[in-house]
């Protein structure tokens, strides 16, 4: 009788807790996949994110990490882009306020650059880059996208980063009040994931 084949072993080169449980929820049809994440590997120094792209960031984490670790690895860069700003926060959108900021300090930082703005200048649109790479490698890299506009002031308690400011074209709630199962059908992210799944497919059935 032929053994099972053995888990395909990917970590998720992150500790951020919730692009880890958004990972988890919408990888879960895979269910020959062993999930990991960075918290797995407390030795591992992940590179300082000098890209200046989401995509130079995102292969960056994804081939750094499948090197020194000797494992497949996804890694996501993402962030808000508000092209009345610029395209700010855009890379900078965790430490949009500082090294050590706060979703709360980024938000409040955003408001304050963007009181001024109304109507078609607070457009904005989530941006996901993944980067699936072996030890040996890239294997592949993907772009997903989410647009919207920013409300003036905050609303919703679920989500995180800019989650409670931006609401979907499309929908009347914000990313912080919509259903997680939701926001995770119509996400940047989720949009992103769909073009790597047929290639974690592939490898599987190649084991």
């Amino acid at each position: 009788m032929k053994a099972p084949t053995p888990p395909l072993q990917l970590v998720l080169a992150t500790t951020n807790l919730h692009k880890v449980r958004e990972f988890r929820t919408m990888l879960k049809t895979l269910s020959r996949v062993d999930l990991l994440s960075l918290a797995d590997f407390p030795s591992y120094v992940p590179p300082e994110e000098t890209g200046a792209t989401f995509e130079e960031n995102a292969v960056l984490k994804a081939t750094h990490a499948a090197k020194a670790l000797n494992q497949w690895v996804i890694a996501d860069d993402s962030g808000l882009v508000v092209p009345a700003l610029k395209g700010a926060p855009g890379v900078f959108s965790a430490r949009f306020a500082g090294k050590d900021a706060t979703d709360f300090d980024n938000r409040k930082k955003l408001l304050d650059l963007m009181q001024h703005l109304l109507d078609d200048d607070r457009q904005a649109f989530y941006e996901c880059v993944i980067a699936f790479s072996s030890p040996s490698g890239l294997r592949k890299c993907v772009r997903g996208t989410c647009e919207g506009t920013l409300l003036q002031q905050e609303r919703g308690s679920s989500g995180f980063g800019y989650d409670s400011l931006f609401i979907k074209h499309g929908y009347s709630k914000t990313f912080a009040e919509i259903e997680e199962s939701t926001k995770n059908r119509i996400s940047h992210r989720r949009k992103a994931l769909d073009k790597v799944l047929l290639s974690l497919e592939s490898l599987m059935n190649s084991l």
